[in-house]
């Protein structure tokens, strides 16, 4: 058995208090706890310890010491159970008190999937262009389950992904005359894709943006392509030859044959 004899608080770490003992052969420090568990243990003056109990209490403030540093990790931002036990791994903590700790964590109602997927979506439709499948991704990769992320994507709805692809494309859609509007139209689509929204949601907001095609910013459109088809191959090729080029060249493009043809038309292609 030893016996505590003094306890005395750290002068950097006012919540902290060091322990000394005397196990017969005089006072020696033991060893230091979290006030939390000086506490719980109502340690004190004159308080004879066992061995075990000496290990225990060492354990305990180790899982308090983790414990406090996963809060602050927390206090940052809401973090998956997934992220928690790899922060934990990474501070070196054993597997049973990660255990401890996170069934902590769970009960107090720090550490939600379910909560944090919810919280997720919500900042990504406000923040963010990200479509519900590329959140829907990044909600696994953080470790949430896949039945949780599909739940808290329903949050992302139909109109919602629509409101917000019809913005997007309203501010990117290109009226300055350098690609045609088909072209436009087919990158567009290509970049919500790529974007992770769903495919119905695309097909709508493309189709509404019929009456969006600027004819003055399309001519402008053409007119550079054209000139540029020219001017690359009128060293090699003329007339006939010439305008087919040029006409493959523009299809290839988007631009429409009717426009094509004023274009030849208009254009030096002899």
């Amino acid at each position: 058995m030893k016996k505590i004899t003094r306890i005395t608080t750290q002068q950097k770490r006012k919540n902290r208090f060091n322990i000394f003992l005397d196990d017969g052969h005089g006072e020696k420090y033991g060893f230091s706890v979290d006030e939390a568990v000086l506490i719980e243990y109502k340690l004190r003056k004159n308080l004879e310890l066992t061995d075990s109990m000496i290990e225990t209490l060492i354990q305990k403030d180790d899982v308090h010491k983790s414990y406090t540093l996963t809060i602050n990790f927390l206090s940052y931002r809401m973090r998956t159970k997934k992220e928690i036990h790899d922060y934990l791994i990474k501070k070196e903590v054993d597997e049973e008190p990660i255990k401890q700790i996170m069934d902590r964590l769970t009960s107090e109602g720090l550490l939600d999937d379910a909560m944090f997927a919810d919280a997720f979506v919500r900042t990504r439709i406000q923040t963010s262009i990200k479509g519900p499948m590329l959140v829907k991704k990044e909600l696994m990769e953080k470790g949430v389950s896949q039945q949780i992320a599909a739940k808290a994507i329903e949050l992302y709805t139909f109109d919602v992904q629509l409101e917000k692809t019809n913005k997007w494309i309203n501010k990117k859609l290109n009226k300055q005359g350098r690609e045609s509007f088909k072209k436009q139209l087919q990158q567009l689509q290509g970049t919500l894709m790529q974007k992770g929204f769903e495919q119905d949601v695309i097909k709508e907001a493309i189709a509404d943006l019929g009456d969006e095609k600027d004819d003055g910013a399309e001519w402008e459109a053409i007119k550079k392509h054209g000139e540029k088809l020219i001017s690359k191959h009128k060293a090699k090729l003329t007339g006939f030859h010439l305008q087919n080029k040029v006409k493959e060249g523009l299809y290839r493009k988007g631009f429409t044959m009717e426009m094509i043809n004023d274009f030849l038309d208009e254009a030096e292609c002899e």
